[in-house]
């Protein structure tokens, strides 16, 4: 079975200001061809579909051409919610959406039902995992301390369950969308992090054949059966190196897995500069970032005057300017921002806490930021799904 992997779509979502939509309709009109030329036997789609709970018309008018396309392929389609879609929403009217041959998986309840799909060598079990927000799934799974790790082990659980039932020689694709140890994130993923650990890892899916991962924007190998198609295109500057693609997996008799990078299309190149104004105004290396997409990050020690318009000049696409002036690091102008860079919401309020009283917090004071910070965020979560 020939099976085409993607996920983190992202319907709706602008770079930097720039809509996308033109883009994102780009991809869909490359999924469908690569769907029809490549013998494409079923579609995952690992998550993240929209960008937020309640998406823009335009957005969702293009889901919606997407489905019906895939639905005049005849070719079935499996798709999960992430953390970034309104699981309700998204299910809405899956039952109905099933019949046409594409089957959305987002309650959590069901991660043990799977799509089942045959080819000539037997049956090929789909389970999909949504996007498992552990405040909000704890009582489901039943998990004593709810965390990444405990309700993905519970769940798949429920997967190795159902697949033992089966017959001899059923073939399984698992899709989840999670932080897997091992994977490389970017600037624009939403964080995730429960207790102080976003990661869980990969021999959680043991027993498996192909796990076709979602949340990670780079596309990349956890190990030959664990894959992350990352996003089809760039949603932050951090993703100016990524190469992106989809996998065109096949599934063989046995369970075996081959691979293949499908690459998307490219609405324009990224690029990322770094220097005076006046050397990046000057330097003809850069001849090649004239015509993409610019974060220039200039490091005069006085801020110049008309910056992005004198970029523009050179640079008409320039969409990110950052200032990042060389100073010695003791120097008492460094900014605050830079100051914390890199550094998580629990670091930088432990640092507040050593900076007011002149000693940080003990083990116990740790916990109790760290719980603090995760009822935010699970509040933030809940109301989110509310909407």
């Amino acid at each position: 079975m020939r099976l085409l992997h993607t996920s983190d779509w992202h319907l709706g979502r602008a770079f930097h200001r720039v809509n996308m939509l033109g883009a994102q309709a780009e991809f869909i009109g490359h999924l469908v061809t690569t769907v029809r030329e490549r013998g494409v036997d079923a579609v995952v789609v690992s998550g993240d579909v929209y960008d937020r709970a309640v998406p823009p018309l335009a957005a969702v008018e293009l889901f919606d051409d997407a489905l019906h396309r895939l639905a005049d392929l005849g070719v079935p389609t499996v798709m999960i919610s992430g953390n970034h879609d309104s699981a309700r929403r998204l299910g809405v009217g899956a039952g109905l959406i099933g019949r046409a041959g594409v089957h959305l998986r987002t309650e959590p309840s069901a991660c043990g039902t799977p799509v089942v799909l045959p080819d000539d060598f037997g049956d090929v079990a789909f389970y999909g995992l949504p996007y498992l927000e552990p405040a909000l799934v704890k009582d489901e799974f039943a998990v004593d301390k709810p965390g990444h790790e405990a309700v993905l082990a519970a769940a798949m659980d429920r997967v190795r369950a159902d697949l033992t039932a089966r017959a001899r020689g059923t073939r399984s694709v698992v899709l989840a969308h999670a932080f897997v140890t091992g994977g490389e994130a970017s600037d624009s993923e939403r964080d995730i992090t429960v207790g102080g650990v976003a990661a869980v890892p990969a021999g959680v899916f043991d027993g498996v054949d192909y796990v076709a991962l979602g949340h990670l924007h780079g596309c990349q190998t956890i190990t030959e059966r664990v894959r992350y198609s990352g996003s089809p295109l760039p949603y932050s500057f951090s993703e100016a190196d990524h190469r992106k693609s989809m996998w065109l997996v096949d599934l063989d008799a046995d369970g075996g897995v081959t691979a293949e990078r499908v690459d998307c299309p490219v609405p324009r190149a990224l690029a990322r500069i770094r220097g005076t104004l006046e050397d990046l105004l000057a330097d003809p290396a850069l001849t090649r970032c004239e015509d993409a997409w610019t974060e220039a990050t200039l490091t005069d020690a006085v801020r110049p005057a008309d910056p992005m318009a004198r970029l523009a000049e050179r640079f008409p696409h320039t969409l990110s300017l950052v200032f990042d002036p060389e100073r010695a690091p003791d120097d008492p102008e460094v900014s605050y921002a830079q100051r914390l860079a890199g550094r998580s919401d629990q670091e930088i309020a432990e640092d507040f806490v050593a900076h007011v009283r002149g000693a940080g917090p003990d083990e116990h004071e740790q916990g109790v930021l760290r719980d603090a910070f995760d009822a935010v965020r699970a509040d933030e979560d809940v109301r989110e799904v509310a909407r």
